[in-house]
């Protein structure tokens, strides 16, 4: 099963008008131990405006190595294939791929009972990875005036849902439906009346 779980972490800086659109700039994805095994630099779609940098990291000179988005994202969209991905308000993360992953795939750690629980924070509030990791995981993150490294933010995402995996995914058994796949439909079925538009049914036709 570890060779399942992936976590991600993206990167934003500011396009479009007063930066305040945000395009990827930076995506790391680490494996289950907590290795590498996805992090590049990634050229936005649109002229950066505002690069963020207190806290993306992410500055001018980063551009020089960066890759088109479109590149990036099918290379980061090929190894979620399949994948269970773990991620801290990973939406922002998803969003900014411009991808919708699985929901029963998904385990966002800003929205796991179990951890605000374990650190001593209200059950319904949405904990900061910074925050957690300090109370959790005895570390700290997310320091200096350099920004964030999405490299440690995936790695402590990961390190923060392995705390509870056994009893979070234990929970979740009970609460996702099952996953089936798509009905196919008989094509026989469609020459039965019920299939067919009321008018067309009518007495005469």
């Amino acid at each position: 099963r570890p060779a399942k779980y992936v976590a991600i972490d993206c990167e934003m800086v500011g396009t479009g008008p007063r930066g305040r659109h945000s395009e990827l700039a930076r995506c790391s994805v680490v494996n289950y131990e907590g290795d590498v095994v996805y992090d590049k630099y990634v050229r936005p779609e649109l002229p950066v405006v505002d690069y963020r940098t207190r806290w993306s990291g992410i500055t001018w000179r980063h551009m020089r190595s960066a890759i088109p988005f479109r590149t990036a994202q099918a290379e980061i969209l090929k190894i979620l294939k399949d994948k269970i991905v773990v991620g801290h308000a990973i939406h922002n993360d998803f969003q900014a791929l411009k991808y919708f992953h699985p929901k029963d795939r998904t385990r966002d750690t800003s929205r796991i009972p179990l951890l605000n629980q374990k650190a001593g924070i209200p059950v319904k509030a949405s904990a900061s990875l910074k925050s957690l990791a300090k109370h959790l995981l005895h570390k700290k993150i997310q320091v200096g005036c350099k920004g964030h490294s999405s490299v440690e933010d995936a790695q402590t995402t990961m390190e923060l849902y392995r705390l509870v995996e056994v009893e979070w995914e234990a929970e979740l058994a009970t609460s996702l439906p099952p996953r089936s796949p798509s009905p196919v439909a008989d094509s026989a079925q469609y020459m039965d009346d019920q299939y067919w538009p009321a008018d067309l049914n009518a007495d005469g036709l």
